[in-house]
Protein backbone atom coordinates (compact mmCIF):
# COMPACT_ATOMS: atom_id res chain seq x y z
CA UNK A 1 0.00 0.00 0.00
CA UNK A 2 1.56 3.49 -0.95
CA UNK A 3 2.34 5.82 2.01
CA UNK A 4 1.00 9.20 2.17
CA UNK A 5 4.23 10.70 0.91
CA UNK A 6 4.50 7.76 -1.67
CA UNK A 7 1.10 9.60 -3.23
CA UNK A 8 1.60 13.02 -2.54
CA UNK A 9 5.34 12.33 -5.02
CA UNK A 10 2.77 10.64 -7.40
CA UNK A 11 0.39 13.66 -7.73
CA UNK A 12 3.32 15.87 -8.35
CA UNK A 13 5.04 13.93 -11.50
CA UNK A 14 1.75 13.54 -13.13
CA UNK A 15 1.02 17.34 -12.34
CA UNK A 16 4.68 17.85 -14.07
CA UNK A 17 3.46 15.30 -17.01
CA UNK A 18 0.47 17.34 -17.29
CA UNK A 19 2.68 20.65 -17.86
CA UNK A 20 5.12 19.32 -19.78
CA UNK A 21 2.41 17.97 -22.40
CA UNK A 22 0.71 21.31 -22.06
CA UNK A 23 4.14 23.28 -22.45
CA UNK A 24 5.01 21.02 -25.33
CA UNK A 25 1.73 21.73 -26.93
CA UNK A 26 2.43 25.37 -26.55
CA UNK A 27 5.74 25.65 -27.95
CA UNK A 28 4.74 23.53 -30.96
CA UNK A 29 2.50 26.38 -31.96
CA UNK A 30 5.32 28.42 -32.75
CA UNK A 31 5.27 28.06 -36.46
CA UNK A 32 6.38 30.77 -38.13
CA UNK A 33 8.52 33.49 -37.59
CA UNK A 34 5.88 36.37 -36.99
CA UNK A 35 4.54 33.65 -33.74
CA UNK A 36 8.24 33.64 -32.98
CA UNK A 37 8.45 37.29 -32.63
CA UNK A 38 4.79 37.34 -31.03
CA UNK A 39 5.91 35.06 -28.43
CA UNK A 40 9.00 37.39 -27.83
CA UNK A 41 7.45 40.64 -27.49
CA UNK A 42 5.41 39.04 -24.60
CA UNK A 43 8.21 37.36 -22.81
CA UNK A 44 9.77 40.98 -23.34
CA UNK A 45 7.35 42.00 -20.20
CA UNK A 46 8.01 38.83 -18.75
CA UNK A 47 11.28 39.28 -19.47
CA UNK A 48 12.35 37.75 -15.24
CA UNK A 49 10.39 34.17 -15.95
CA UNK A 50 12.42 31.61 -18.41
CA UNK A 51 10.58 31.23 -21.57
CA UNK A 52 9.30 27.43 -20.44
CA UNK A 53 7.09 29.52 -17.72
CA UNK A 54 6.19 32.62 -20.50
CA UNK A 55 4.78 30.26 -22.68
CA UNK A 56 2.25 28.58 -19.87
CA UNK A 57 1.57 31.65 -19.42
CA UNK A 58 0.89 32.76 -22.84
CA UNK A 59 -1.02 29.48 -23.55
CA UNK A 60 -3.39 29.25 -20.40
CA UNK A 61 -4.09 32.99 -20.28
CA UNK A 62 -5.01 32.76 -24.09
CA UNK A 63 -7.35 29.61 -23.07
CA UNK A 64 -9.17 31.36 -20.34
CA UNK A 65 -9.46 34.80 -22.83
CA UNK A 66 -11.09 32.23 -25.37
CA UNK A 67 -13.67 31.32 -22.37
CA UNK A 68 -14.36 34.26 -21.42
CA UNK A 69 -12.75 34.40 -17.58
CA UNK A 70 -10.32 37.14 -18.49
CA UNK A 71 -11.31 40.64 -20.76
CA UNK A 72 -8.19 40.85 -22.43
CA UNK A 73 -6.02 38.44 -24.37
CA UNK A 74 -2.47 38.82 -22.71
CA UNK A 75 -1.40 39.38 -19.07
CA UNK A 76 -0.02 41.96 -17.52
CA UNK A 77 0.68 41.81 -13.87
CA UNK A 78 0.91 37.67 -12.55
CA UNK A 79 1.32 36.93 -9.12
CA UNK A 80 0.90 34.04 -6.52
CA UNK A 81 -2.16 33.80 -4.46
CA UNK A 82 -0.20 35.09 -1.16
CA UNK A 83 1.51 37.70 -3.03
CA UNK A 84 -1.94 39.01 -4.37
CA UNK A 85 -3.39 39.13 -0.57
CA UNK A 86 0.17 40.87 0.37
CA UNK A 87 -1.04 43.33 -1.84
CA UNK A 88 -4.90 43.97 -0.49
CA UNK A 89 -5.98 42.03 -3.70
CA UNK A 90 -8.37 38.40 -3.73
CA UNK A 91 -8.05 36.08 -6.44
CA UNK A 92 -12.28 35.73 -7.42
CA UNK A 93 -13.95 32.70 -6.97
CA UNK A 94 -13.83 30.26 -9.50
CA UNK A 95 -10.80 31.78 -11.33
CA UNK A 96 -8.01 28.97 -12.38
CA UNK A 97 -4.38 29.79 -11.58
CA UNK A 98 -1.81 29.36 -14.13
CA UNK A 99 0.12 26.25 -13.48
CA UNK A 100 4.31 27.43 -13.77
CA UNK A 101 7.26 25.67 -12.69
CA UNK A 102 8.75 26.62 -9.50
CA UNK A 103 12.23 25.68 -8.66
CA UNK A 104 12.74 22.66 -5.90
CA UNK A 105 16.38 23.71 -3.93
CA UNK A 106 18.45 21.62 -1.86
CA UNK A 107 21.26 22.76 0.20
CA UNK A 108 24.97 21.17 -0.71
CA UNK A 109 28.23 21.38 1.41
CA UNK A 110 31.95 21.09 0.75
CA UNK A 111 35.24 20.81 2.38
CA UNK A 112 36.87 21.36 -0.72
CA UNK A 113 34.48 23.56 -2.99
CA UNK A 114 37.35 23.21 -6.05
CA UNK A 115 36.55 19.58 -5.93
CA UNK A 116 32.81 18.94 -7.63
CA UNK A 117 32.72 15.51 -6.05
CA UNK A 118 33.04 16.92 -2.66
CA UNK A 119 29.87 18.12 -2.48
CA UNK A 120 26.93 16.21 -0.50
CA UNK A 121 23.47 17.38 -0.04
CA UNK A 122 22.29 18.05 3.58
CA UNK A 123 19.59 16.46 5.08
CA UNK A 124 16.32 18.48 6.71
CA UNK A 125 17.51 20.41 9.37
CA UNK A 126 21.44 18.87 9.27
CA UNK A 127 24.06 21.71 9.88
CA UNK A 128 27.43 21.07 7.75
CA UNK A 129 30.72 20.08 9.32
CA UNK A 130 33.30 23.38 10.60
CA UNK A 131 34.73 24.68 7.64
CA UNK A 132 32.58 23.45 5.09
CA UNK A 133 30.89 25.69 2.80
CA UNK A 134 27.30 25.01 2.02
CA UNK A 135 25.46 26.78 -1.21
CA UNK A 136 22.03 26.26 -2.25
CA UNK A 137 21.21 24.29 -5.63
CA UNK A 138 18.31 23.93 -7.68
CA UNK A 139 17.55 19.99 -7.73
CA UNK A 140 14.08 19.90 -9.78
CA UNK A 141 10.95 21.80 -10.16
CA UNK A 142 7.76 21.57 -8.69
CA UNK A 143 4.18 22.99 -10.24
CA UNK A 144 2.81 26.47 -8.64
CA UNK A 145 0.15 28.45 -9.81
CA UNK A 146 -0.23 32.31 -10.49
CA UNK A 147 -3.02 34.53 -11.39
CA UNK A 148 -3.36 37.74 -13.87
CA UNK A 149 -4.39 40.66 -11.77
CA UNK A 150 -7.35 40.43 -13.74
CA UNK A 151 -8.53 37.83 -11.60
CA UNK A 152 -8.02 39.57 -8.86
CA UNK A 153 -10.16 41.95 -7.06
CA UNK A 154 -9.51 44.57 -4.48
CA UNK A 155 -7.08 47.49 -4.06
CA UNK A 156 -6.02 49.18 -7.58
CA UNK A 157 -2.16 48.47 -8.40
CA UNK A 158 -0.24 51.40 -9.17
CA UNK A 159 0.35 53.01 -12.30
CA UNK A 160 3.74 52.19 -13.80
CA UNK A 161 5.33 54.74 -16.27
CA UNK A 162 5.77 53.11 -19.72
CA UNK A 163 7.77 54.67 -22.70
CA UNK A 164 5.98 56.27 -25.63
CA UNK A 165 7.89 56.80 -28.64
CA UNK A 166 7.14 58.62 -32.01
CA UNK A 167 8.16 56.71 -34.96
CA UNK A 168 11.71 56.46 -36.30
CA UNK A 169 12.60 57.74 -32.29
CA UNK A 170 15.38 55.85 -30.49
CA UNK A 171 14.35 55.59 -26.30
CA UNK A 172 16.36 58.32 -24.42
CA UNK A 173 19.68 56.57 -23.04
CA UNK A 174 19.33 53.22 -24.53
CA UNK A 175 22.29 54.20 -27.37
CA UNK A 176 24.42 55.22 -24.85
CA UNK A 177 23.95 52.14 -22.24
CA UNK A 178 23.95 49.58 -24.95
CA UNK A 179 27.42 50.90 -26.40
CA UNK A 180 28.76 50.86 -22.39
CA UNK A 181 28.41 46.96 -22.63
CA UNK A 182 29.75 46.78 -26.05
CA UNK A 183 33.17 48.64 -24.90
CA UNK A 184 32.63 46.68 -21.53
CA UNK A 185 32.89 43.35 -23.78
CA UNK A 186 36.24 44.93 -25.08
CA UNK A 187 34.80 45.76 -28.78
CA UNK A 188 35.36 49.39 -30.25
CA UNK A 189 32.01 50.77 -31.46
CA UNK A 190 32.30 52.32 -34.86
CA UNK A 191 29.31 54.84 -36.10
CA UNK A 192 30.44 54.71 -40.44
CA UNK A 193 29.02 56.77 -42.95
CA UNK A 194 26.84 54.18 -44.92
CA UNK A 195 26.11 50.77 -45.86
CA UNK A 196 28.84 50.48 -48.31
CA UNK A 197 31.82 50.52 -45.53
CA UNK A 198 30.22 47.00 -44.00
CA UNK A 199 29.21 45.58 -47.46
CA UNK A 200 25.85 46.44 -47.47
CA UNK A 201 24.53 45.73 -43.94
CA UNK A 202 22.99 47.85 -41.30
CA UNK A 203 26.14 46.69 -38.62
CA UNK A 204 28.41 44.34 -38.19
CA UNK A 205 30.63 42.63 -35.21
CA UNK A 206 34.57 41.48 -36.43
CA UNK A 207 35.97 39.92 -33.71
CA UNK A 208 39.11 39.48 -34.95
CA UNK A 209 39.41 43.01 -35.17
CA UNK A 210 37.02 43.74 -31.44
CA UNK A 211 34.96 46.00 -33.25
CA UNK A 212 31.18 46.71 -33.60
CA UNK A 213 29.98 49.22 -36.92
CA UNK A 214 26.79 50.60 -36.95
CA UNK A 215 26.05 53.08 -40.15
CA UNK A 216 24.30 56.38 -39.19
CA UNK A 217 22.25 56.79 -42.88
CA UNK A 218 19.09 55.20 -40.75
CA UNK A 219 16.94 56.68 -38.28
CA UNK A 220 17.61 56.85 -34.58
CA UNK A 221 15.38 53.99 -33.98
CA UNK A 222 16.86 51.65 -36.90
CA UNK A 223 20.44 52.82 -35.81
CA UNK A 224 19.69 51.58 -32.01
CA UNK A 225 18.10 48.10 -32.77
CA UNK A 226 20.97 47.45 -35.14
CA UNK A 227 23.47 48.12 -31.96
CA UNK A 228 21.58 45.68 -29.93
CA UNK A 229 21.15 43.05 -32.80
CA UNK A 230 25.26 43.52 -32.66
CA UNK A 231 25.45 43.37 -28.98
CA UNK A 232 24.06 40.06 -28.77
CA UNK A 233 26.85 38.93 -31.39
CA UNK A 234 29.09 39.88 -28.86
CA UNK A 235 27.72 38.28 -26.16
CA UNK A 236 26.54 34.92 -27.57
CA UNK A 237 28.53 34.19 -30.57
CA UNK A 238 32.14 34.75 -30.15
CA UNK A 239 33.55 32.30 -32.56
CA UNK A 240 35.50 30.61 -29.59
CA UNK A 241 32.98 29.58 -27.22
CA UNK A 242 31.80 26.30 -27.60
CA UNK A 243 28.49 27.50 -26.98
CA UNK A 244 28.49 29.75 -29.98
CA UNK A 245 29.93 26.96 -32.05
CA UNK A 246 26.85 24.83 -30.88
CA UNK A 247 24.42 27.37 -32.18
CA UNK A 248 26.13 28.54 -35.03
CA UNK A 249 22.96 27.92 -37.63
CA UNK A 250 21.03 29.96 -35.46
CA UNK A 251 22.93 33.16 -34.54
CA UNK A 252 21.31 35.48 -36.81
CA UNK A 253 18.13 34.65 -35.21
CA UNK A 254 19.04 34.55 -31.58
CA UNK A 255 20.48 38.14 -32.57
CA UNK A 256 17.28 39.31 -34.14
CA UNK A 257 14.87 38.27 -31.41
CA UNK A 258 17.29 39.94 -28.86
CA UNK A 259 17.19 43.12 -30.44
CA UNK A 260 13.24 42.48 -30.81
CA UNK A 261 12.97 41.83 -26.82
CA UNK A 262 15.17 44.71 -26.01
CA UNK A 263 13.23 47.27 -28.25
CA UNK A 264 9.74 45.81 -27.20
CA UNK A 265 10.76 46.40 -23.10
CA UNK A 266 11.04 49.72 -24.55
CA UNK A 267 7.92 50.22 -26.43
CA UNK A 268 10.01 50.26 -29.68
CA UNK A 269 7.77 49.39 -32.78
CA UNK A 270 9.30 45.94 -33.59
CA UNK A 271 6.94 45.10 -36.50
CA UNK A 272 10.11 45.37 -39.12
CA UNK A 273 11.73 42.97 -37.05
CA UNK A 274 12.66 40.29 -39.24
CA UNK A 275 12.25 36.41 -38.00
CA UNK A 276 12.21 32.98 -40.49
CA UNK A 277 10.45 30.18 -40.64
CA UNK A 278 10.65 28.40 -37.45
CA UNK A 279 11.03 24.86 -38.58
CA UNK A 280 13.88 26.16 -40.83
CA UNK A 281 16.31 27.45 -38.30
CA UNK A 282 15.17 24.85 -35.40
CA UNK A 283 16.17 21.81 -37.71
CA UNK A 284 19.64 23.12 -37.90
CA UNK A 285 20.62 21.55 -34.63
CA UNK A 286 21.86 17.78 -34.84
CA UNK A 287 20.02 15.52 -32.64
CA UNK A 288 17.76 17.71 -31.09
CA UNK A 289 13.63 17.36 -30.94
CA UNK A 290 12.58 21.05 -32.70
CA UNK A 291 10.63 21.76 -29.95
CA UNK A 292 14.05 21.04 -27.49
CA UNK A 293 15.83 23.70 -30.07
CA UNK A 294 13.06 26.42 -29.88
CA UNK A 295 12.75 25.96 -26.12
CA UNK A 296 17.03 25.85 -25.60
CA UNK A 297 17.10 29.33 -27.88
CA UNK A 298 14.42 31.18 -26.03
CA UNK A 299 15.76 30.71 -22.96
CA UNK A 300 19.55 31.84 -23.88
CA UNK A 301 17.59 34.91 -25.51
CA UNK A 302 15.77 36.03 -22.80
CA UNK A 303 18.92 35.76 -20.29
CA UNK A 304 20.79 37.22 -23.20
CA UNK A 305 18.17 40.36 -23.07
CA UNK A 306 17.65 40.42 -19.48
CA UNK A 307 21.06 40.83 -18.66
CA UNK A 308 21.29 43.32 -21.26
CA UNK A 309 18.67 45.04 -19.84
CA UNK A 310 19.49 45.08 -16.43
CA UNK A 311 21.93 46.74 -17.16
CA UNK A 312 20.45 49.95 -18.89
CA UNK A 313 19.41 53.00 -16.95
CA UNK A 314 16.57 53.80 -19.39
CA UNK A 315 12.26 53.62 -18.79
CA UNK A 316 11.61 49.96 -19.93
CA UNK A 317 7.48 48.60 -19.91
CA UNK A 318 6.93 46.52 -16.62
CA UNK A 319 8.18 43.21 -16.07
CA UNK A 320 4.73 41.48 -15.00
CA UNK A 321 5.75 41.60 -11.44
CA UNK A 322 3.02 43.63 -10.11
CA UNK A 323 4.35 46.97 -8.50
CA UNK A 324 4.91 46.61 -4.74
CA UNK A 325 6.62 43.00 -5.23
CA UNK A 326 10.16 41.83 -5.60
CA UNK A 327 10.79 39.69 -8.79
CA UNK A 328 11.72 36.60 -6.59
CA UNK A 329 8.84 37.24 -4.44
CA UNK A 330 6.30 36.04 -7.51
CA UNK A 331 8.45 32.90 -7.78
CA UNK A 332 7.37 31.78 -4.36
CA UNK A 333 3.97 30.40 -4.29
CA UNK A 334 1.81 29.73 -1.84
CA UNK A 335 -1.82 29.42 -2.52
CA UNK A 336 -3.72 26.50 -0.63
CA UNK A 337 -3.99 24.42 -4.44
CA UNK A 338 -0.51 24.14 -4.09
CA UNK A 339 0.37 22.48 -0.89
CA UNK A 340 0.12 18.97 -2.17
CA UNK A 341 2.78 20.08 -4.68
CA UNK A 342 4.60 21.30 -1.47
CA UNK A 343 4.12 18.14 0.93
CA UNK A 344 5.19 16.04 -1.60
CA UNK A 345 9.20 16.90 -1.85
CA UNK A 346 10.82 14.00 -0.78
CA UNK A 347 13.02 14.42 2.34
CA UNK A 348 16.32 15.25 0.88
CA UNK A 349 18.64 12.73 1.07
CA UNK A 350 22.57 12.80 1.81
CA UNK A 351 23.68 12.74 -1.98
CA UNK A 352 27.42 13.72 -4.44
CA UNK A 353 26.45 16.24 -6.07
CA UNK A 354 29.04 18.71 -7.87
CA UNK A 355 26.54 20.41 -10.43
CA UNK A 356 22.14 20.86 -9.23
CA UNK A 357 19.88 18.11 -11.26
CA UNK A 358 18.37 20.03 -13.80
CA UNK A 359 15.27 18.44 -13.32
CA UNK A 360 13.46 15.79 -15.27
CA UNK A 361 13.41 16.83 -19.54
CA UNK A 362 15.83 19.08 -18.81
CA UNK A 363 13.84 21.79 -17.42
CA UNK A 364 15.60 25.18 -17.03
CA UNK A 365 17.49 25.57 -13.83
CA UNK A 366 16.95 29.19 -13.17
CA UNK A 367 15.08 32.15 -13.86
CA UNK A 368 11.56 29.89 -13.30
Amino acid sequence: MATRQEEARQKREAKLDELHERLTSAVEQLVTGEDWAEMLRFAAKFRSRSFNNVALLWAQHAANFEAGRVPEPFPTYVAGYRQWQQLGRQVEKGQPGYQILAPVTGRFASANPADPASWYRLGRGEKPKPGEVVRSRMVGAKPAYVWDVSQTTGNPIPETPSPVLLVGEAPEGLWEGLAGQVEAAGLTLMRVPHEGMIDGANGRTDFEAKTVAVRENMDPAAQVKTLAHELAHVLMHDPDSEDARQHRGIAEVEAESVALMIGAAHGMDTTEYTIPYVAGWAANVDGKELVEVVQATGERVRKTAAGILDQLDTTQVPDGTPPGLSRDATTRQSPAQDAPARAAEPSPARRAAPEPDRGRRGIEGRGL
